[in-house]
């Protein structure tokens, strides 16, 4: 494999800690309730077509946009283990297609140290999605899972 092709190359990550013990932050990702109010940009509503969180268990949101079309998120868990680790293929249809996401997840006391991770087929499919804004897209979902987050701490 040429150094190109290398996972780390092919990868882009958002590490971050978040100020919550790692139950609700795990919460926040694995429950569909919870994931419709941050996985979609503001003002947009997304639907919760599919989600059996098991491994081999399929995901799916759709999100109507201004256009009159669908965004289409969708993938297949491949790996979870409670607590710590969710690795699932992912497809952003009609933008970022082929991909897997692995999102890990430990405990620091009160405080969870997260990180999300996105692997990409080549270098320059991760690069042209770099281009495309993943980190300001991923970063401002990530602000509003904090948001539902701190409002699942008031509960």
């Amino acid at each position: 494999m040429s150094n190109s092709d290398d996972k780390k190359n092919r990868t882009l990550s958002v590490t971050k800690v978040i100020d919550a013990p790692v139950q609700l932050v795990w919460d926040a990702w694995t429950n569909p309730d919870h994931v419709i109010q941050w996985w979609a940009p503001p003002g947009m509503k997304i639907q919760v077509v599919e989600h059996d969180f098991r491994i081999g268990g399929k995901w799916k949101y759709s999100m109507p946009v201004p256009d009159g079309n669908l965004f289409v998120s969708e993938g297949k868990y491949l790996e979870i283990e409670a607590l710590k680790k969710i690795i699932t293929t992912a497809d952003f249809k009609p933008m970022t297609e082929g991909v897997e996401l692995h999102v890990l997840f430990e405990a620091d006391g009160e405080k969870t140290n997260f990180t999300f991770s996105v692997v990409h087929e080549t270098e320059d499919y991760a690069k042209a999605q770099e281009k495309m804004g993943f980190y300001n897209g991923w970063g401002s979902a990530f602000k509003r899972m904090e948001t539902v987050i701190k409002s699942l701490t008031k509960k």
